[in-house]
């Protein structure tokens, strides 16, 4: 039961924090405005991902915590099969 526990801790955090994301940066990865980069929803989020993924391999701390990374990542990949099943739709 301390594993479930855990893991419904865990999720619980990285949904509040994808939510405030969300509303701070105004749901900018489902509904990209496309200055800059074109592409897909998922496409674009797929680009984040990689950024993320390179900096947790580079490991600088100065920048970002790894945990932080690591969270960034999992709300990515929610955002990311919203997108997917969005295409589907």
């Amino acid at each position: 039961m301390k594993a479930e526990k855990r893991i419904r801790e865990i999720i619980e955090e990285v949904q509040e924090l994808l939510i405030a994301k969300n509303r701070q940066y105004g749901n900018s990865a489902l509904k990209p405005i496309g200055v800059f980069a074109n592409g897909n929803a998922a496409d674009l989020i797929k680009i984040r991902i990689d950024d993320k993924l390179n900096r947790l391999i580079q490991g600088d701390e100065t920048i970002e915590a790894d945990e932080d990374i690591v969270k960034d990542l999992i709300g990515y990949f929610v955002l990311l099969l919203i997108a997917m099943r969005d295409e589907d739709v």
